[in-house]
C-alpha cells in the first residue's frame, strides 16, 4: 500500500463534514464520506513542532520532553526513528512536499528520499533537567510577552490578512507551489514502482491569513458571527483557573484588543484560508484519482492542533487546553477498510497514527510507541476503545504548566505554577465550556478518577506552584 499523508497547520474542526455550517470545504467533505472520520481526535500539544514531533515519533511530549518550536527531536533522543524514516527503512520511497515536520528549519532530512532539508535548530536541555523557580503571575505575564515578541520577530507580519489578486503573487503562494509539486510526483509514479509515502503539507490556515481573493469572496462579512463567549482580549471565564487562558495572544491580535468589526474580518480571513486549503487538497486528491496509485493508496488527513477564533478572547492555539485548541480533524481512508463511509465517536490521539500506518502497510510494529493502533476502529468505527486523550502545555523549560484529559463524556484539566487550578466541563451539554463543574460534589468521583489520570500522565514533569 502507498500512503498519501496530508498534513494541515492550525486547522480546527472548521469543516463541513464536522458540522461547521459556515465552512466551504467540499473536497475534505468528500474524503470524509469515503473514509473513516474520527469525531473526537486530539493533539498532544497545542503548538506546531511539539505536536508534529509527537505524532511523527509516536511519543508523548512528556516522553520526549520536546515542548518548543525550535527543538529538534533527534537532539533529544538520537535513537528515535520518525514515521517517514521508518517507511524509508522498509523499502518505501519517501517524498516531502510542503510542511510535515516544523517546516524546513526542523526537518528530518534523513527521512526523505526526495525533499529533505537539514534541520536548523537543535534542542536545549529537556525541561526536567532545568531548575524551575516559582514566579509570580505578574512575572509570568511579562515572560510570556517577551516570548511571544521573540516569536513574532521570527515571523513578521503574522497578525494580518491579505486577499491576493495579482497573478504573479498568486503563483508564488507557498501552498500552491507545494500542491503543484505533489501533483507532479503523483503523475510520475507508476504501478510496479517502489511503494510511495508522499508527505503533502499545507501551511494554511496558519497566520498570516493569506489566500486568493476568490476564497474571501465566498464569505459574506455581514453574515460572520462572533463566538458566544467572544471577548476583545484574553479573558478567564468566571469560575475557571487563571492558568486556563494565557494573558497575551500568540498569533492574532497580539498585545492589542480585538474590536468586533475587525474580529469578524479575521474570522472571514481564516475561513478563506480554510477554503483555499480545501481546494489544494482537492487538486491532489484528483491527481491521485487520475494516477495508477488510486486503488492501493491509504489517505490520511490531519491537522497538528486546533485553534481559537475569539472564544474567550483567545486568537491562537498556543497554551489552549480548551476543546477548540485540542480537537483536530482526522480522516483515514484505506480502500480495504470495512468502516469506510462511517464516523467513529471514539476518543483517539494524533500519535496513534504511527502504529496505525505501520500496521496498515504490513510493517513490523516498532518498539516503544506510546500510541494505539486504530485498525480496529477502521473495521468497526464504534468498537469498544477506552483510551483517553492527553494534551499538555509547557511554558518554555519550566515544566508542564497544564494537562487535559479527554474522555467521551468529560474534559478535565489541571494547571500548575502561576494560575494553578482545575476545571471539569461537560462538552456534550456545555459545548462552549462556560461552566466549571470541578466544585460540584456530585462529580467528585469523576474528578478524582480524571485527576489521577492527569497527574499520572505528567508525573515528575510539572512546574512548581508559587
Amino acid at each position: 500500500m502507498n500512503v498519501l499523508f496530508i498534513s494541515i497547520d492550525d486547522l480546527r474542526t472548521e469543516i463541513g463534514a464536522y458540522g461547521a455550517t459556515r465552512a466551504i470545504t467540499p473536497n475534505i467533505d468528500k474524503l470524509a464520506a469515503r473514509g473513516v472520520k474520527f469525531e473526537r481526535a486530539y493533539t498532544q500539544y497545542p503548538l506546531c513542532n511539539p505536536s508534529r514531533a509527537s505524532l511523527l515519533t509516536g511519543r508523548y511530549p512528556v516522553t520526549n520532553e520536546l515542548y518548543g518550536n525550535r527543538d529538534w527531536f533527534g537532539a533529544f533522543d538520537p535513537s528515535l526513528v520518525s514515521l517517514p524514516k521508518y517507511f524509508k527503512q522498509h523499502g518505501y520511497t519517501t517524498i516531502r512536499s510542503g510542511k510535515i515536520f516544523h517546516g524546513d528549519t526542523i526537518d528530518d532530512a534523513a527521512a526523505w528520499t526526495i525533499g529533505g532539508v537539514p534541520h536548523k535548530f537543535n534542542a536545549p536541555k529537556p525541561a526536567s533537567s532545568v531548575a524551575a523557580t516559582p514566579i509570580t503571575e505578574e512575572e509570568e505575564a511579562k515572560r510570556i510577552g517577551r516570548m511571544i515578541e521573540a516569536d513574532v520577530r521570527q515571523a513578521p507580519g503574522s497578525d494580518r490578512w491579505v486577499a491576493v489578486e495579482d497573478p504573479d503573487e498568486l503563483a508564488k503562494l507557498g501552498d500552491t507551489r507545494a500542491t503543484d509539486r505533489a501533483i507532479e510526483y503523483l503523475k510520475q509514479w507508476k504501478k510496479g514502482d517502489a511503494p510511495l509515502f508522499l508527505g503533502f503539507g499545507l501551511s494554511k490556515p496558519h497566520s498570516p491569513l493569506i489566500a486568493p481573493k476568490e476564497f474571501f469572496d465566498n464569505y459574506d462579512l455581514a453574515k460572520i458571527e462572533l463566538p458566544v463567549d467572544f471577548a476583545d482580549k484574553p479573558t478567564v471565564p468566571a469560575g475557571f483557573p487563571k492558568g486556563s487562558i494565557r494573558a497575551i495572544n500568540a498569533d492574532l491580535f497580539i498585545r492589542r484588543l480585538a474590536p468586533e468589526d475587525e474580529a469578524k474580518q479575521m474570522i472571514r480571513a481564516y475561513l478563506a484560508c480554510v477554503s483555499y486549503m480545501d481546494a489544494n487538497v482537492g487538486r491532489v486528491l484528483e491527481a491521485l484519482e487520475n494516477s495508477e496509485l488510486r486503488d492501493n493508496t491509504i489517505i490520511v488527513f490531519w491537522s497538528d492542533h486546533g485553534y481559537q477564533l475569539g472564544e474567550k478572547g483567545k486568537w491562537s492555539k498556543a497554551g489552549s487546553l480548551w476543546e477548540q485548541g485540542t480537537r483536530v480533524p482526522l480522516i483515514i481512508y484505506d480502500p480495504r477498510a470495512k468502516g469506510n463511509g462511517q464516523a467513529s465517536p471514539r476518543v483517539v490521539e494524533l500519535l496513534d497514527l504511527y502504529p496505525t500506518l505501520t500496521a496498515l502497510a504490513g510493517l513490523p510494529q516498532p518498539a516503544g510507541l506510546d500510541g494505539h493502533d486504530l485498525t480496529p476502529l477502521l473495521a468497526k468505527p464504534d468498537a469498544k476503545w477506552g483510551h483517553p486523550a492527553y494534551t499538555v502545555w509547557n511554558e518554555r523549560s519550566r515544566g508542564v504548566s497544564g494537562v487535559v484529559v479527554r474522555t467521551e463524556k468529560w474534559r478535565y484539566a489541571e494547571f500548575f505554577g502561576p494560575g494553578a487550578g482545575a476545571f471539569l466541563t461537560d462538552p456534550i451539554n456545555d459545548p462552549h465550556e462556560l461552566k466549571n463543574l470541578v466544585a460540584d460534589p456530585q462529580h467528585a468521583a469523576v474528578i478524582a478518577e480524571l485527576s489521577k489520570l492527569a497527574r499520572t500522565h505528567v508525573a515528575g514533569k510539572t512546574e512548581p506552584t508559587p
